[in-house]
């Protein structure tokens, strides 16, 4: 009854406070966030996201009289450039992610090897050639490509 009396096109006018409502709410949020963050995100919090959006919708048609009982988004798109730096920033949010990953693993596993040659009297290294040693070992463990051999046939000294 009180979408007949306030409001001419009851279905116009939740179609347009739904619009409304799902904007403001979308503009407040990222889409993603990278790692494990506790802020909410359009993608990684979609049911507390849903329901602000229900909230902000029931609040806009209270006068039409109507009742919302759930609201979802179910189709979210972009412009098409917006969309690419998203992704941008996306991949370069896996890349840093992956190689702070890989650089964790390599210091420990320099670490290991240093430790294990120390235990077992292999040999003994002063701090110029454990730095040399280290820096050899970090770069292949960390690089993109398969290592190279080089055949040292000098001393460091």
């Amino acid at each position: 009854m009180k979408a007949v009396f306030n409001v001419d096109n009851y279905k116009e006018f939740l179609s347009i406070q739904s619009d409304s409502a799902l904007r403001n709410i979308v503009r407040e949020y990222p889409y993603d966030l990278p790692g494990d963050e506790d802020e909410l995100s359009l993608r990684g919090s979609s049911q507390e996201v849903a329901e602000k959006i229900k909230v902000e919708i029931q609040e806009k048609v209270e006068i039409a009289g109507l009742e919302i009982l759930e609201a979802r988004i179910t189709h979210l798109a972009y412009a098409p450039e917006i969309a690419s730096a998203m992704l941008q920033r996306q991949q370069a949010s896996a890349i840093i992610d992956a190689r702070q990953m890989i650089v964790e693993g390599a210091v420990g596993m320099v670490e290991m090897a240093l430790a294990m040659l120390n235990e077992n009297d292999v040999v003994q290294l002063d701090e110029e050639r454990k730095a040399a040693m280290v820096s050899n070992l970090l770069v292949v463990l960390c690089g993109n490509q398969d290592a190279q051999p080089v055949v040292n046939s000098g001393s460091l000294y």
